[in-house]
């Protein structure tokens, strides 16, 4: 290799930094020699000496990819979602140090479930969002003279990850700044749609120019998350609910000013935070959890947030939400807000923002008496005490008249009032059918099913013979071969935790959303699904197929009967025999029960093995139902009984 480098250049001492270290005789004689070698590396790095007596902030966020000066791409990140998130961090660093703290940055990066749909990435998803947490409080605890710890994520996974990470720091004051949206292109499609350019090519429905130039356009601004309310923008809407973030953070337009306002308003939150004492068990408490499900039901939130929602709340040592929780929570709660996907107009989650956002629906929600108004937020102030300045604020009035403006939208069409967003056909949220097939349960986003397909009882009903997958790319393979048709059932399974790492199937939902007969086909999942997902399909069933699950049992033809009653929020998935010979549900539980599971399911050979053990490790804790979690003292008891098993098995066979 040829040596362009003047080596008469390369130095072999320096002087150091000038000046000396605020140390004192206690500091001295009592401090541990972390924390004065900790100055050393600060002044080190370049800080001032006499400017480290300040309290030390922790800001940690997903950002990805590497910019020039000029934030051209230098390398690129894994989505738009985390590569302008460095600028919220200096942002909200400058205001730390203006406050005459000291602010420190640690990374941890974060995956994109729409790069990885359909692939083998995608077993990787779901469990990184643990891992991630995990890392993010290894990195809090490593900085042991932090006094408080503000997150700045944005999407599905690692936004998760922030807030289970920032929950589990009880004792610290802790905000998030979330990411924000891009913004959709004036002309073209959303990240969702054009994430199903290949199925509408394979069915004839797009030509190859057509889809080449949506797919250009579809990421219309280089940061933040996509213009859907899909898990990452829930995530958002959730963690300003829980009173994490200030209020109005949520959906902000990244890389403008008003998102740059957002992260120093956010870092003096933080310093206010520890002047007065305030840490994350005041702010996560039963009563926010509880603000957080009311909230993401009067969105029409992302099904994942079943999954990270419970997550959090065991990480901040609150009650989990249970499925019945779940269940009386969207009954009584009413769906307020038309977005992407869910409709009735699909509007960019930009516009929800720009209608007010979390703090609008929450007046509406505040109205009703279905929020606990005296949870404290990281403002330092009551939920009731931001909601009464929201109300009367000049802000909400010029962002709803900014609206106005741009896009010729009035904000109530946006965000309606409860009595106008039944008029308009708004159902609520989430659904949880039971049956022979999901004797554990299911989830499906019941608002998102077309309204064509249900009667005037709110019931979705569709009796068929069912065409079973053992993979999702045998499923995604059918549809763009032309085999699923106009009014089949399909159950895809052996998707769950133990045989994919739980992946999402966002490109089968996607591609039925958007193929012209998608809206007559159901279908069936032990999988999960990208929150932008919508129609008939039905995910989470339990047990899964690999775990001897009903749904892993069903055969090509069997009849399966399905009801969703989507003002009661109840339904049921029923093998009932075949068409030769009908049988009753019960009957049919018992044939179920008789069969061996499908020869075809098994864990995907290329199932990474660091999924294998989330595998378990969740399964032990409480499984899907409870957010997937690591319930470290059950996961020890279940070790401890093994090891005990295995040695009284291991003395028995020495005895023989």
């Amino acid at each position: 290799m040829k040596l362009e480098t003047d080596i008469e250049a390369i130095q072999t001492k320096a002087a150091g930094p000038a000046g000396a270290l605020p140390l004192t005789d206690q500091m001295l004689r009592n401090s541990p020699s972390g924390d004065l070698f900790g100055l050393s590396q600060n002044v080190g790095m370049g800080w001032k000496p006499d400017k480290l007596n300040g309290k030390q902030v922790l800001l940690l966020s997903t950002q990805g990819g590497i910019k020039d000066n000029e934030g051209k791409p230098i390398a690129l990140g894994y989505h738009t979602g985390h590569w302008e998130v460095d600028m919220l961090m200096k942002e909200a660093a400058k205001v730390v140090t203006e406050s005459a703290g000291v602010p420190f940055a640690a990374y941890v990066s974060d995956p994109c479930d729409g790069r990885t749909q359909g692939t083998t990435g995608m077993f990787d998803s779901f469990p990184y969002r643990n891992d991630a947490a995990q890392v993010y409080r290894r990195l809090i605890r490593s900085l042991p003279t932090r006094k408080a710890v503000v997150g700045v994520a944005t999407c599905d996974k690692g936004l998760p990850a922030m807030t289970m990470a920032l929950a589990s720091m009880h004792d610290l004051p802790t905000v998030i700044i979330p990411g924000g949206v891009t913004l959709p292109p004036a002309y073209g499609e959303d990240a969702g749609k054009v994430q199903t350019i290949g199925a509408r090519y394979s069915n004839e429905e797009l030509s190859l120019k057509e889809a080449a130039e949506l797919g250009c356009r579809a990421c219309a601004t280089p940061g933040g998350g996509c213009q859907f309310l899909g898990t990452a923008a829930s995530a958002q809407v959730v963690a300003e609910a829980l009173g994490m973030s200030i209020p109005h953070a949520a959906l902000a337009p990244s890389g403008q000013d008003i998102w740059k306002e957002m992260s120093r308003q956010s870092a003096q939150a933080v310093v206010q935070m520890i002047n007065q004492k305030i840490t994350t068990k005041d702010i996560v408490t039963n009563k926010s959890i509880h603000n957080a499900m009311v909230v993401h039901a009067a969105f029409g939130g992302s099904t994942n947030l079943l999954l990270h929602l419970p997550a959090i709340a065991y990480c901040a040592g609150c009650d989990i939400p249970t499925v019945e929780d779940w269940h009386r929570v969207n009954l009584k709660t009413p769906r307020i807000v038309s977005v992407l996907p869910n409709g009735p107009d699909y509007h960019p989650t930009i516009r929800a923002y720009l209608a007010g956002g979390v703090p609008e629906v929450m007046l509406h929600l505040r109205r009703l008496g279905l929020l606990h108004l005296d949870a404290l937020t990281v403002t330092g102030k009551t939920l009731g005490e931001n909601l009464e300045w929201w109300e009367h604020s000049d802000r909400r009035q010029q962002m709803m008249q900014r609206l106005e403006d741009a896009d010729g939208i009035a904000a109530n069409d946006v965000i309606m009032n409860p009595e106008k967003a039944k008029e308009r056909g708004l159902k609520p949220t989430v659904t949880f059918p039971i049956g022979n097939i999901a004797p554990e349960g299911s989830i499906i986003k019941s608002t998102s099913i077309d309204p064509s397909r249900i009667d005037d009882d709110g019931i979705y009903y569709h009796k068929s013979k069912i065409k079973v997958f053992t993979s999702e790319k045998k499923a995604i393979e059918a549809i763009r071969q032309g085999d699923i048709v106009k009014g089949d059932i399909m159950a895809v399974t052996g998707c769950g935790p133990m045989a994919t790492g739980m992946e999402e199937t966002y490109q089968l939902t996607s591609a039925l959303k958007h193929l012209s007969y998608g809206k007559y086909v159901t279908l069936l999942t032990d999988a999960r699904f990208s929150g932008v997902s919508t129609g008939a399909c039905i995910g989470h069933i339990g047990p899964e197929g690999l775990a001897d699950g009903p749904i892993g049992k069903l055969k090509d033809g069997d009849v399966v009967e399905v009801s969703i009653d989507t003002v009661n929020l109840n339904g049921h998935l029923h093998f009932v025999g075949t068409e030769d010979q009908p049988v009753s549900p019960e009957e049919g539980s018992k044939i179920l029960a008789d069969r061996q599971q499908n020869r075809d399911i098994h864990p995907s050979e290329q199932l990474p093995d660091d999924t294998k053990l989330w595998a378990a490790l969740q399964k032990v804790s409480g499984g899907i139902w409870r957010g997937s979690v690591y319930d470290v003292d059950r996961i020890v008891e279940v070790l401890e009984a093994g090891e005990k098993a295995l040695a009284k098995e291991s003395q028995s066979t020495a005895n023989r």
